[in-house]
């Protein structure tokens, strides 16, 4: 009867002993994932090590379908460090893990980058770049080290031409494809930044806290509605990777009274990364009454709800001054004004990926802007003030003399929005995925200008939606269709289709000319009106007159969202072991329904309007004006030694104008002294280029980059551009003899910049940024001379960290 007992202690045994061991299990942190090639190929026997802070807590190898998983018993903050040959290992971002956490970590191995290069503009889900069909330039954080602003390094891209009016402070407008300034919509840690309307001005964004800068050339208003006619930059703050609280401090100066002071606080505590900044920039300029500082504030701050779940706050606050010289080589002085900015964009968003598979986003997001203009030597009783006289010289070899009439902007205007955004993207087997979003605006807006008492409010609401679908076939043919619906407050309702295919006929390798890939995409964008354009629509203007009758009579519509038409088509070619590289694509834009302004006798001209009714009505803005941009992008890579990188690119653009109601029911403006020349004052005459546009550009970059030491020379250069002297600045007589023929008006110029890093120790290095070598000073428009050579010094010093 005792026989059953030692089974009895046998099984009490095992059960005991699987418990021991279950439990463990159970209550470890399990990573999950796939380890693909950059073609989504997976690869096996790759090494992934589980690092928590300076040791291994566990490492696998991956199956021959590129999954694994990973477990370690205790909880924190970890990084997968990913090998397998021939790839460069790479090193993941940082994440939290509690002890029953399972966590989804998908690793993309590069041929020769530590850092997957992911995109995420082109289809809104996190891409390696290599099959994304639009043409994308991810610029690297590493390069904005010495940089104050984005400046130098958007130039550093194909396809773009990035120009400040003045010096330091002065706006950055960004042009792209042939794009205008304001049809790039710009996000902010993934938050709508521009103004109403799309503008932006780039000086008031410091490099303090910001992550390398993604570039989207083409229209994409399927995924982001009104404003991504031309491109979509995105700019991201950094998170913190720190396990301890680590001070990061940098201090600059240099000639014209420029210096710089720079602090960030960030860390990790269990759930929690955080991240906090405060920087301020100060400069006299080259030009008296040009003064300009800059102060801008950052946050980031993240916590993990969940395993699977994270709410993050971010948060980017500039507010800058700057003297209002005005068009020094116009009026031969300098005038005294001030434009002050006060800008805020700011996110709270929540994430959630279910199985691995499913991912759910919803943010809130606003953006506050606010600019005021004054100037101080205005003179009394609303008497019009003249300049020098000077002898204006175009780059066309064209001049002027005379006396321009002297701007005198007062304004106050406010741009206020807040949004709502959800996105939900599922990813299907045979790695099909689909993504819905809905987005809600509420945009509110005001011109206010004191001196002549104009004072416009308007509120729009908007709401769009999206779907979208990307895949592939076999790692090699990549697809990407998606289209939007938007309701616009003011335009109405608008549909924005979008397609891409790449095709890689030949995979990447380490042998030569092993790596073909073809991209081709097509998309339609759309742009709402300013505030500006609004407020002085040729119908509001009317309504404003009385003469409410006109718009019937003479069928006056009102103002109307512009519009556009993207394609191209590209090659990228490895070359030599992917060690030289060649990428050439071919783009066609067609941009329509674009604005412009009417002077009064146009309203004669075209529309018959009795002059009686005409002259009551002030430049008016239509939707008339059409142009086509096409043109060639060519860029080359190449790393012939380990710490030797060099970069170039050039850029054809075929600009014409197609249709512009200046020239084809309005006679073009003439100078007297210039008889027989048509000018475009307000805008272009068909037949010429968009103005700011010059039809050749081009970029290059030498770097190297030892463990101690590292140095780069960059180059920027640009041919002649149409451009205007415009009406606004009439001579003392009234006539136009300061326009100039619009052709190659502005100069070109070849601007070279030069910047040193020097690692003393771990924690203090010295660097010193040298720009315009040349000392160029015609590189922004004409009459605005530019920056001369500018060289600073300084120190980055770090406390902590890990």
């Amino acid at each position: 009867m005792f026989l059953p007992a030692p089974r009895s202690a046998i099984s009490l045994l095992l059960a005991l002993a699987a418990a021991l061991f279950t439990v463990p299990l159970a209550r470890a942190v399990i990573v999950r994932g796939t380890v693909t090639t950059p073609l989504g190929v997976p690869l096996g026997n790759a090494r992934i090590q589980l690092i928590q802070g300076r040791s291994v807590a566990a490492f696998t190898f991956s199956l021959m379908d590129g999954t694994y998983e990973i477990r370690s018993g205790l909880p924190g903050r970890f990084v997968l460090l990913t090998s397998a040959s021939p790839f460069t290992p790479s090193i993941g971002d940082a994440f939290y893990g509690g002890r029953t956490a399972i966590i989804t970590r998908n690793v993309v191995l590069e041929y020769s980058t530590v850092t997957p290069q992911l995109a995420v503009t082109a289809t809104g889900i996190p891409t390696p770049i290599q099959q994304i069909p639009a043409a994308i330039t991810l610029i690297p954080k590493q390069d904005l080290e010495t940089q104050i602003n984005l400046l130098n390094d958007l130039r550093q891209a194909p396809g773009t031409n990035a120009i400040q009016t003045g010096q330091a402070g002065g706006p950055i407008d960004l042009y792209v494809r042939g794009g205008n300034p304001d049809a790039n919509k710009i996000l902010i840690d993934a938050v709508p930044a521009t103004n109403i309307g799309g503008d932006f001005d780039f000086s008031p964004i410091a490099t303090t806290t910001l992550a390398g800068p993604e570039i989207y050339r083409g229209a994409n208003s399927a995924l982001y509605g009104t404003g991504a006619e031309a491109s979509v930059v995105s700019l991201a703050t950094t998170r913190s990777n720190f396990l301890h609280p680590t001070l990061d401090y940098t201090g600059d100066a240099g000639n014209f009274h420029t210096y710089r002071n720079e602090a960030i606080l960030s860390g990790t505590f269990k759930r929690l990364d955080y991240q906090a900044a405060f920087s301020r920039f100060n400069t006299s300029n080259a030009l008296r009454r040009d003064e300009y500082h800059l102060t801008t504030s950052t946050a980031n701050i993240g916590y993990n709800i969940f395993s699977n779940t994270t709410a993050r706050f971010t948060l980017r606050n500039a507010d800058s001054a700057v003297g209002l010289p005005q068009a020094h080589d116009i009026y031969g002085f300098s005038a005294a004004g001030k434009q002050a900015d006060q800008n805020l964009v700011s996110g709270l968003a929540i994430e959630n990926t279910l199985a691995g598979n499913w991912h759910n986003l919803a943010r809130y997001g606003i953006s506050r802007h606010r600019e005021q203009e004054q100037q101080f030597d205005q003179l009394p009783n609303g008497a019009i003030q003249y300049g020098d006289i000077v002898t204006l010289r175009g780059a066309n070899g064209y001049t002027a003399i005379g006396q321009a009439a002297f701007l005198s902007p007062t304004l106050d205007n406010v741009h206020n929005r807040d949004e709502l955004y959800y996105q939900t993207d599922y990813t299907f087997p045979y790695r099909i995925a689909a993504l819905f979003s809905f987005h809600y605006e509420d945009e509110r807006g005001r011109l206010y200008n004191p001196t002549t008492g104009f004072n416009q409010q308007t509120q729009r609401t908007n709401f769009q939606y999206t779907l979208q679908l990307q895949g592939d076939i076999r790692h090699r043919l990549f697809y990407s269709l998606g289209g939007a619906i938007e309701r616009n407050h003011l335009y109405g309702t608008a549909g924005t289709p979008r397609l891409g295919l790449t095709y890689v006929p030949v995979r990447p390798g380490h042998r030569a000319f092993h790596g073909t890939s073809l991209r081709a995409s097509a998309a339609t964008g759309v742009q709402e009106p300013t505030l500006e354009d609004q407020f002085t629509s040729l119908r509001t203007l009317l309504d404003e007159t009385g003469n409410q009758s006109a718009i019937v009579t003479y069928n006056i519509r009102p103002v109307a969202a512009e519009r556009s038409r993207t394609f191209d088509l590209a090659v990228d070619q490895n070359i030599l072991n992917q060690k030289l590289i060649l990428k050439a694509g071919y783009f066609h834009n067609q941009f329509s329904h674009q604005l412009e302004r009417l002077a009064p006798n146009g309203l004669e001209q075209y529309f018959n309007i009795p002059a009686n009714i005409a002259l009551q009505v002030p430049n008016a803005s239509l939707n008339s004006l059409a142009y086509r941009a096409q043109g060639l992008e060519l860029e080359l890579q190449y790393q012939p030694l380990t710490h030797l990188f060099l970069r170039g690119g050039y850029t054809y653009l075929a600009s014409l104008v197609e249709q512009s109601f200046t020239s084809d029911n309005v006679s073009p403006a003439f100078n007297p002294d210039l008889p027989g020349i048509p000018i475009g004052a307000l805008s272009p005459i068909v037949g010429n280029r968009p103005f700011n546009r010059p039809p050749s550009t081009g970029f290059f970059a030498v770097q190297y980059t030892a463990s101690r030491f590292s140095a780069a020379i960059k180059g920027a250069l640009a041919s002649r551009s149409d451009d205007s002297t415009f009406q606004l600045h009439n001579d003392r007589n009234g006539g136009n003899t300061l326009l100039l023929p619009n052709q190659d008006l502005d100069f070109g110029y070849a601007k070279l910049d030069l910047n040193l890093l020097f690692n003393a120790t771990r924690h203090v290095t010295a660097f010193t940024q040298l720009d315009n070598l040349l000392g160029q000073q015609h590189i922004g428009p004409i009459g605005y001379p530019g920056l001369p050579f500018t060289i600073r010094a300084g120190m980055k010093i770090r406390i902590g960290g890990n």
